[in-house]
């Protein structure tokens, strides 16, 4: 691992808390609706305006362009601010946005790139199926062609705050002849077309980002289309190397400030004095500063490439897998009073740990990251 913070980094550390400490929201985010939505756009046009959104994206394309030590340090110092780090910007700001400067034509980008940094608009992801989900190849929504329109029938699900998107980044079958994995096409669907329906689910964490979408007849210019017509899975593997390789890596820093909290709670309530709960604490301490690491490794590891590789997919398996483990020890140590304190969040421990249940499915199920890493990573055979 080659990994090393310069006087430069530093002095832009100092920046970056300085500018955070001044800036950051100081009200609670709410916890649903178009005033979340309202809430998370307008945090992302005060970070626009004052030159801090799209660190990552190019120059360029409207971003920072930054280094990816840099990317770090702003990522671990924002994610002292306790806020969620997939909210309705996330699609846009680390999926479709990225998906759309390495693989989008200058037409598509010109029309798209500017209002996500500006934070005009909600991204949604139109992935999964019923029957398609981790074996994403099996989708079965149509794309017909019709002169210079795709024809969209068909359902997805598990499509976050699709009910307060603007556009979606959106896989459909345009040949049903060829192989599951050829014969996909990645497209940008307006989510006001005419023959969409939005259904919101309710999760067992309270929640309603969550939403199954139906597509009746609906029409998208082939214009829409990225990456050519039948192309799909390639664009689509762009987007999952981007989500599985730096888009949880807020996630990841704010584990370490769970872990203090909790342990900071367990010492007011002198639950130290229990040795099981205080070595389950200084464990769960130690996986997290091993994840660091590994989150290290592979800020070291990007350095040298261009997009992230499979060893992205070790990271997402041990975070999801850690958060679990953490915020179940959290209901663990604090049993009924985990209904009630809230970890400085927008939720109680005990939401937390009935959201972390889809932390091991959302971006791939653990099982796929794990074929991921035997196959592309380990080189084992299918």
């Amino acid at each position: 691992m080659e990994l090393a913070f310069s006087a430069e980094d530093a002095a832009f550390r100092d920046e970056v808390r300085t500018w955070l400490a001044e800036h950051g929201p100081r009200e609670r985010r709410p916890k649903g609706g178009p005033a979340m939505r309202e809430f998370d756009l307008a945090w992302q046009r005060e970070q626009f305006d004052a030159g801090w959104a799209g660190i990552a994206w190019p120059v360029e394309f409207g971003g920072r362009g930054l280094p990816l030590t840099q990317q770090l340090i702003w990522y671990e110092e924002y994610a002292k601010l306790g806020m969620k780090a997939i909210d309705t910007r996330f699609v846009g700001l680390s999926h479709a946005g990225p998906t759309l400067i390495a693989r989008a034509s200058p037409e598509q980008q010109a029309n798209h790139l500017p209002p996500i940094l500006r934070g005009d608009v909600v991204w949604c992801q139109g992935f999964s199926e019923p029957e398609a989900g981790s074996d994403l190849a099996s989708l079965r929504t149509r794309g017909d062609l019709d002169g210079d329109e795709l024809v969209v029938t068909g359902q997805k699900i598990w499509t976050s705050f699709a009910h307060l998107a603007d556009w979606q980044e959106l896989l459909v079958r345009t040949d049903q002849e060829l192989p599951r994995h050829k014969g996909i096409t990645w497209v940008i669907c307006d989510m006001r077309s005419p023959g969409i329906e939005i259904r919101p689910i309710h999760t067992m964490d309270n929640g309603e980002d969550f939403c199954e979408v139906f597509y009746d007849e609906v029409r998208i210019p082939v214009a829409k289309v990225v990456g050519g017509l039948n192309n799909g899975w390639s664009v689509a593997m762009s987007t999952l190397s981007f989500e599985r390789g730096t888009a949880f890596t807020i996630d990841q820093v704010q584990l370490s400030s769970t872990v203090e909290r909790l342990i900071e709670l367990a010492r007011d309530r002198s639950l130290l004095g229990d040795d099981e709960i205080a070595y389950s604490l200084a464990r769960a301490r130690a996986d997290v500063a091993a994840l660091r690491s590994l989150t290290y490794l592979g800020i070291s590891r990007n350095l040298r490439s261009s997009e992230p590789g499979p060893e992205g997919s070790m990271l997402k398996l041990q975070w999801a897998d850690l958060h679990k483990r953490i915020v179940r020890l959290a209901v663990e140590v604090l049993g009924p009073r985990s209904l009630a304190l809230d970890p400085e969040g927008e939720d109680t421990w005990s939401e937390l740990f009935l959201l972390s249940y889809g932390l091991s499915i959302g971006g791939g199920t653990s099982e796929i990251q794990r074929n991921i890493i035997a196959e592309r990573v380990l080189g084992l055979p299918r």
